[in-house]
């Protein structure tokens, strides 16, 4: 596994051997950064984030800032090996927990985000509730995109108030769903 393009491209990527990681496939990163058209200066949330390897690729093509969300000790400190072998040590952050926890502290902060990508474990129905959690939250910058990688055994997460799907590609075993976040408007009176 590698960085396929930007300023780090060609990078290998450390995966633990005892890992049961599914890294996302170099030909489906690729397409995603080609759908997502440039990321410069964005912020970016790489959720179940395994070695880091979809955050670190926005790195290296630009992205301003990228949060790994990942619960596994092990998995975490190779995301923290791989920022630091691709210089991205300052620009990368790490939350070591689960999913449900690491949204609700980062609901605590100031952050949004432009653009963020989960990456579940395949079947195991968590697609659902990141699309209602980033729904009903407020971690989305206005008009940011969500990007969930699930099975395509795996039905896609209705669209939700405030969370609208654009877009959705399949890849063998794998789909890959676009949703925007998108406010109400209401008029002032």
């Amino acid at each position: 596994m590698r960085i396929v393009g930007g300023s780090a491209r060609g990078r290998k990527l450390y995966i633990p051997e005892a890992s049961q990681v599914r890294p996302t496939a170099e030909r489906i990163k690729e397409a995603l950064f080609n759908i997502l058209g440039p990321v410069d200066g964005k912020s970016f949330l790489d959720l179940f984030a395994g070695t880091g390897n979809v955050g670190l690729e926005a790195l290296s093509r630009g992205a301003a800032r990228a949060v790994f969300v990942e619960n596994d000790r092990i998995l975490a400190g190779a995301i923290g090996r791989n920022a630091a072998s691709c210089r991205f040590a300052r620009e990368a952050e790490i939350l070591r927990a689960d999913f449900g926890k690491a949204l609700g502290m980062m609901a605590e902060r100031p952050d949004s985000f432009d653009i963020v990508f989960a990456d579940p474990p395949y079947e195991a129905g968590f697609v659902g509730q990141v699309v209602a959690v980033l729904a009903d939250g407020c971690l989305m910058a206005a008009d940011g995109i969500l990007v969930i990688q699930h099975s395509v055994r795996e039905a896609a997460a209705s669209e939700r108030p405030g969370l609208v799907m654009t877009d959705q590609r399949g890849y063998g075993d794998t789909r890959l769903s676009f949703f925007q976040k998108k406010y109400a408007r209401t008029n002032a009176s």
